[in-house]
């Protein structure tokens, strides 16, 4: 097995930027393909990651770690101070935890994720990214008009709440620390993470139902 080099790993994702397709599944095809040809990962070990991350994990992990920094006041302040270190208390080690910084929700600012090169995010906490995540609409509008995109995601804000935008890279992802709703004094960890949305910690979704739809 290839060594682990992040940084020859970060040089890799910079350089591909300017060579890649702009359309994400194509993107995907042929960073799969590079990899592939070059000895880095067998396909039916892609095919592994893929079912595990996208069935098996999902974004459990990062609820869990919301939970946590809901009722641990210690474990909330290492998670905003180091998120790579406090996460790595659930052992919920990999790449896109290795570079990772939590940003909080607050009554007054609103925190959107959005990776404007590709579709950075982190995936062993959050599993696989969504579709629209990774849309070249998505990338853009963010940015240029988060309020509206948040809208679209059924987001309203008032107007003293800002919106912060958080452009991922290979080098820093992030994730958002959704504010723990009204009504769930008492709960456990458990039931506080099954209200908690892969949405929530990318920042399109803001107020937590704490009631089945």
């Amino acid at each position: 097995m290839a060594e682990n080099d992040p940084h020859a790993a970060a040089h890799l994702h910079r350089h591909l930027h300017s060579h890649l397709p702009p359309d994400p599944a194509l993107r995907v095809k042929a960073l799969e393909s590079l990899v592939v040809e070059r000895g880095l990962v067998a396909p039916e070990t892609l095919d592994a990651w893929v079912e595990v991350y996208a069935e098996h994990i999902g974004p459990k992990r990062g609820a869990q770690v919301i939970a946590r920094a809901w009722t641990d006041p210690g474990f909330r302040a290492r998670l905003l101070d180091n998120a790579t270190d406090a996460i790595a208390e659930f052992d919920f080690v990999g790449n896109a935890t290795g570079h990772l910084k939590a940003v909080e929700n607050t009554d007054t600012q609103h925190n959107l994720v959005v990776c404007t090169l590709c579709s950075c995010y982190p995936f062993s906490i959050l599993g696989m990214s969504p579709g629209w995540y990774k849309s070249a609409e998505y990338r853009a509008r963010a940015v240029r008009e988060p309020r509206k995109v948040l809208g679209e995601f059924g987001v309203s804000l008032a107007p003293e709440v800002s919106v912060r935008v958080w452009d991922s890279t290979a080098e820093l992802r992030y994730l958002v620390v959704p504010q723990r709703p009204e009504g769930t004094e008492g709960w456990d960890e458990a039931r506080l993470a099954s209200i908690v949305t892969r949405n929530a910690m990318i920042g399109t979704d803001r107020d937590l139902r704490t009631e089945p739809a």
